[in-house]
Parts: structure tokens; sequence; C-alpha cells
């Protein structure tokens, strides 16, 4: 083997090192795990994936974060869409500043605004609900879309928008039937990195839940809290909540590669 090709093998071992033990930590029993070490199980089990498919806690925390995340990279796209088109095809005054500011929204840690959004859909009567959380991750997610989104955006020519309004094409009809299927892999870029930030995002999904819509990662760090670190446990429900990750980067991963060659991602 040429030592050219040994070093990117090595290096996809050395990434793919902690996936593989949370993956075996998953087949083994606390015991064990807390026996030694092992490169494999020694006594293989299910124990710990067939707790999260029959207790309602785990299955329908899966079920909450997975329809927050969908519904919060739905509610960001529809949002950011048109504010992208303002911003790549029009100038007006303090367009640059504005820009600038939904960043800011972005940069802010998280933590600052969990009071605020608790103390809000409290009033509201949104707490623990579904929308609470997607709405909240809106704050961050949206600035992220309208900056991504203005860079596909501003590669198309501005004749594509002219010659279809010289067509008779109204504006709502243009934009979606031509502009929006011409940027689409803007929108498959954008919809992972939404995807991403919202699946991953664990202090506003704890604050704004309590019951109803509590996600798996709060799941998660319950049990180990109340339940003495169940580590087989947790390593089988850190092995499942990968493989949302894993199914929307494989459907978009081209997406991602152009999105990188436009300097936007």
């Amino acid at each position: 083997m040429r030592p050219r090709s040994l070093v990117p093998i090595l290096y996809i071992l050395f990434l793919m090192l902690p996936i593989y033990w949370l993956v075996a930590m998953s087949f083994k029993t606390t015991n064990e795990i807390l026996g030694g070490f092992s490169l494999f199980p020694q006594e293989w089990t299910l124990d710990n994936y067939r707790t999260i498919f029959t207790d309602p806690t785990w299955y329908w925390g899966y079920f909450n974060s997975i329809f927050y995340v969908s519904l919060n990279t739905v509610i960001s796209l529809l949002a950011a869409l048109p504010a992208a088109y303002a911003f790549s095809r029009y100038s007006f005054m303090g367009d640059k500043h504005l820009f600038f500011w939904l960043l800011t929204n972005r940069m802010a840690p998280v933590a600052v605004f969990a009071l605020p959004f608790f103390q809000l859909y409290s009033a509201v009567g949104l707490f623990d609900t579904h929308l609470a959380v997607a709405l909240a991750h809106c704050l961050f997610n949206i600035p992220l879309a309208v900056w991504i989104l203005e860079g596909f955006m501003s590669g198309i020519p501005r004749e594509l928008d002219e010659s279809a309004f010289v067509d008779g094409y109204s504006f709502p009809r243009f934009f979606t039937t031509i502009f929006v299927p011409t940027i689409k892999a803007g929108i498959g870029v954008t919809a992972f990195f939404l995807f991403m930030f919202s699946w991953v995002e664990l202090l506003l999904a704890k604050t704004l839940t309590a019951v109803h819509a509590k996600p798996i990662a709060a799941v998660m760090t319950r049990t180990a809290s109340s339940a003495g670190y169940e580590l087989g446990l947790l390593a089988a429900a850190g092995v499942l909540t990968i493989i949302p990750g894993a199914i929307v980067i494989y459907f978009v991963r081209n997406y991602i590669a152009k999105g990188f060659a436009l300097g936007r991602v």
C-alpha cells in the first residue's frame, strides 16, 4: 500500500473510532462497560435497543425531536427564501446593515435567549409544545438560511427574472415554478444546516419543554442523572440519534459540495 493512500485511511479510521466505540457500547451491558476495556462486546445484548423501542418516554422523545426539527426547517425555509431574494435582487436603505444584523442573531449564545423565550411562551400558552421549540430555533436558523440562500441567488443572472416577467409570469408563479427549482442545490444545503443545528441544540429544547414535547436529548440527560448512568442505554440512544443526520447528509451530500464551491458554506 502506498504511503500516500495510507494517510487518508488512517485519518478516516481515526474519525470513525468514536462512532465504532459508541456502537460497540450500545450492545454491552452497563456492568461490562464499567468492568474493563474490550474492543468487542463479550456478551451481546439487544436490551438497550429493546428498552428504547418499548418505553414510550424514549420513542416519543425521538418523535418529538424529529417533529419540531422538521417543522423548524420548513418554517425557516419559507421565511428565508423571499428575504434572501430581496437581499440578492434589490438595493434599499440599510440593506447591508440589516443583513449584518441578521447574522449577529446567529452569533449570539443560545443561553442568552433561554429565559426570555421561557417567559414569553409561558405567558402565551406555547410552553411544552413542538411549535415553541421550532419558533425559538428560527431566531438562529433564519439568519443562517438567508445568508446561505442569498449567495446562491446572487449567482443566478437577473436576466432570468426579466425574461420571465416579459413572458407574463406573475412574481409568485415565477418564484415558485422557475426560480426556486433553479436554486434547489442551495435549498438542499440550507435545509441540511437548519436540520443539523435544530437537531443537536439542547438548551432551548430542554428549557421550553417539560413532558409532552420533550426531545430525545433531554430524555438522555434525565436518564443519566436519575438512573445511575445506564451507559449501554445511553450509547444505544446515541447511535439512534446519529441516524437522522446521516440520512440527511446522504441525500444532500452533492449539494453540500456545491455550497462549499460557492463560498457560502
